[in-house]
């Protein structure tokens, strides 16, 4: 695969990623790095992230049917979380595995929490 297809298609996923996602959320997941690579024979985006209920990789990667594979990984192994994942889907998915859960109130409650000992500390 060559080094030009990789970064172009590196390139989308950040664009489409960044642009589509609230950049409160993007904050939130403690991305530390993105690397360009192939993963499975496919372009892939890789990053670290310290979230709340994921800590390790997350893999973004482009398959031979235009629709994005995400993957988690850490020291346990590899979990490949949705295999057909719209551009427009991206940040939903991964916040909702590696920082906000499911239970919509139970992380507006975390969150909550969150702000009032932000404020206490700076007092």
């Amino acid at each position: 695969m060559e080094k030009k297809y990789i970064m172009q298609v590196v390139g989308t996923i950040c664009e489409q990623l960044m642009t589509l996602t609230p950049i409160n959320t993007i904050l939130s997941w403690g991305i530390d790095k993105f690397i360009a690579t192939v993963y499975k024979n496919m372009p892939a985006l890789k990053f670290k992230v310290n979230g709340r209920l994921y800590k390790g990789y997350v893999i973004i990667a482009l398959n031979g049917s235009d629709y994005y594979e995400v993957y988690l990984q850490n020291d346990t192994g590899t979990t490949l979380i949705s295999n057909e994942v719209c551009f427009d889907e991206l940040g939903d998915l991964i916040d909702e595995h590696i920082e906000s859960g499911t239970d919509k109130a139970e992380y507006d409650q975390f969150c909550e929490e969150q702000r009032k000992l932000l404020i206490r500390s700076m007092y």
